[in-house]
């Protein structure tokens, strides 16, 4: 269950820098605005917001991912501790952006099921274990 979790915590952490290039490098573009639903205006409106936002993501993604290569060089306590914090703290704030816009349900949903899946699994490998 353990490998389990670290895979998908892995997957997690690719997805949140793909999340980090979109909002940090990339907000304006017509893609990005696409797939977050602004505006032009909005965009440029918020490109610092989503800046800031973005390096949030790249170091949740950075502290998984370092957690993930301890584990799996047998640093059997920090390893996954880091991959708990990391992905922990994406399902936790794919609960915030469901809760503070329930329309948001799908983008929470793509956003923290993965990581909420790897701490699940990681916890029950480490009871396992």
């Amino acid at each position: 269950m353990l490998t389990a979790g670290l895979v998908l915590a892995a997957l997690a952490a690719a997805l949140h820098v793909y999340i980090f290039f979109m909002e940090s490098l990339a907000w304006t573009r017509p893609s990005t605005r696409a797939v977050f639903g602004t505006s032009a205006e909005e965009a440029e409106t918020t490109k610092e917001l989503a800046f800031n936002q973005g390096f949030y993501n790249l170091f949740l993604a950075i502290v998984t991912g370092l957690g993930v290569g301890l584990a799996a060089a047998d640093a059997d306590d920090v390893g996954p501790a880091l991959v708990l914090a990391g992905t922990g703290s994406m399902a936790a704030a794919a609960a915030v952006l469901v809760l503070g816009n329930p329309g948001r349900g799908s983008a929470a949903l793509k956003q923290g099921l993965v990581p909420l899946l790897a701490v699940v699994l990681v916890v029950i490998g480490l009871a396992q274990g």
